[in-house]
């Protein structure tokens, strides 16, 4: 797999940072135009915090498996974040049980697959 993707040596899983690694990174002296913010949702300021990070031209991976366990109001709220991002231009889509993905305007995912 390694030569396919042109490496000569196999790839160290170790060297990656995890989750936990990342939360400890201070992006505000690193250089970077936009993020990758990953944000549970746990509460409706969450939902304000989604916007100010798409407003802020960085994509948001949300985890929505704190209130799965409310079927009404993670439907309400899926709603609302799927008006505002259409409303800016972005996009949504779900990408995994308890995941979604949004972009902020301009950014748009690939949600089928060729071939």
């Amino acid at each position: 797999m390694s030569r396919a993707l042109g490496f000569t040596k196999d790839i160290n899983v170790e060297e990656f940072m995890t989750a936990a690694e990342a939360e400890e990174v201070d992006i505000m002296h690193q250089s970077a135009d936009f993020y990758v913010k990953p944000i549970a949702l746990q509460n409706d300021s969450d939902v304000k915090a989604v916007q100010e990070e798409l407003n802020q031209k960085n994509i948001v991976l949300l985890n929505f498996s704190p209130i799965m366990r409310n079927p009404t109001k993670l439907k309400a709220v899926v709603g609302e974040l799927k008006s505002f991002t259409n409303g800016i231009n972005g996009d949504i889509a779900r990408i995994d049980e308890d995941k979604i993905l949004l972009t902020p305007s301009n950014v748009k995912i690939v949600k089928k697959r060729k071939g």
